[in-house]
């Protein structure tokens, strides 16, 4: 399973947009972009919510025992 930091850059690079671009596109400001891509950890969810769905992709809760069980105990 990727990071969220490594998902959202790569599915960024192939669109071919820089950052300021990505993060217009998105309706978000480029900090959170920036805060996004380098791992940061005090995000606001709504705006991270907001990027991936560029993605077709949502944050939400899921049961980590499902997880671990998937992926062998992997989580990162």
């Amino acid at each position: 399973m990727k990071r969220l930091s490594t998902f959202v850059k790569e599915r960024r690079k192939e669109t071919g947009m820089t950052q300021e671009e990505f993060a217009d596109r998105c309706g978000v400001a480029l900090t959170v972009i920036r805060k996004i891509e380098q791992g940061k950890t005090n995000l606001n969810l709504d705006k991270v919510n907001l990027v991936l769905q560029m993605f077709g992709h949502e944050l939400a809760p899921v049961n980590s025992k499902m997880i671990n069980d998937a992926t062998g105990g992997d989580l990162l």
